[in-house]
């Protein structure tokens, strides 16, 4: 089995590091002085299960790779649109595209038998079918991360928690594929179950970053302060109950209550989310897949979703100024 790695930063490290380390042949894809640092000295990962060093194949050149047999994708969703010259040197005609994504995902609709969005393409993620193109929605395994790792250096990959992947068809089911990678995973000391219906996942994870992602970015507070400040909690609950709504009409059925996953949001601690910390570092926010799609679901399926219609107008207005060009 042949895997590349497209955009091999945290997340896209750590995995291709464990999965070198199980004895997948693996091409890690990275840029700038991670890169260079991966090439001269390998991943080194710095991980509560027992740190280890793990030498890949490192490039910023994907036509050094060839066709591979999974490309996993740790870029951000709103990357994807414009990866087509990366990616395209490694697809064969069967190449597997794992969405290792936040949020909802283009493919969302694609292989939902029987439901009236059967097919339909989610706008925000895939607008005028820009990602589709360069990613066919036939090729997609999805991917959702119960995983956290930062990096730390150039290199070096800490690894804070988790290391369940839960692998899935769009069209559902348990594929041969989804299963060959998922032993690939294990093998490289990885959780990767093979979800029949995975977009229940999807929804449960999302049901936390729909609220808590782009109010840490509003509100600069982590985790632990969010859930503990009784208005705040209150919109959080608010926001879940909306998104548990969405996802019901859009084909899925989350089980999981609200109180239980404030809950254990709260049990992270004082943990800075992604979008805070994007921020921060003056990145563009991962709004359209995290937000704006499950407010276009909403629009699709007819269920109302005021707070999250509202956040949405905040964090989109607080991206746009964040990132701005100063005049003069």
């Amino acid at each position: 089995m042949r895997v590349a790695v497209l955009g091999a930063g945290a997340i896209g490290a750590y995995v291709g590091a464990a999965m070198h380390r199980g004895g997948t042949e693996v091409h890690l894809v990275a840029r700038k002085a991670h890169l260079e640092a991966m090439r001269e000295h390998g991943v080194r990962v710095l991980s509560p299960r027992g740190d280890f060093t793990a030498h890949p194949h490192v490039t910023d050149d994907p036509a050094e790779i060839g066709p591979v047999d999974f490309v996993f994708l740790g870029l951000k969703a709103h990357s994807y649109p414009s990866s087509g010259a990366l990616l395209e040197p490694l697809l064969g005609p069967d190449t597997a595209l794992v969405a290792a994504q936040n949020g909802i995902p283009w493919w969302y609709f694609h292989g939902l038998t029987g439901h009236p969005l059967e097919g339909h393409r989610v706008e925000t993620v895939d607008p005028d079918g820009e990602t589709s193109r360069v990613m066919a929605v036939e090729r997609a395994i999805g991917c959702v991360v119960y995983c956290s790792t930062v990096i730390e250096e150039p290199g070096v990959i800490r690894h804070l928690e988790g290391t369940r992947f839960s692998l899935g068809e769009p069209a559902g089911g348990v594929s041969p594929r989804c299963v060959a990678l998922s032993e690939a995973m294990i093998e490289g000391g990885l959780k990767a179950p093979v979800e029949p219906n995975l977009r229940d996942d999807i929804w449960v994870k999302l049901m936390g970053n729909v609220a808590f992602n782009p109010l840490s970015a509003l509100t600069r507070a982590t985790m632990a302060q969010m859930c503990e400040h009784d208005d705040t909690r209150e919109l959080v609950a608010t926001m879940m109950t909306e998104t548990l709504a969405i996802a019901r009409a859009a084909g899925a059925d989350p089980q999981v209550s609200v109180e239980k996953r404030i809950d254990g949001a709260w049990r992270v601690g004082h943990h800075k989310t992604s979008m805070l910390q994007d921020l921060e570092a003056g990145k563009p926010l991962e709004i359209d897949a995290i937000i704006g799609a499950v407010v276009e679901l909403a629009e699709l399926t007819g269920v109302p979703a005021p707070a999250l219609r509202h956040v949405h107008a905040a964090i989109g207005l607080l991206n746009r100024t964040a990132t701005a060009v100063p005049v003069g």
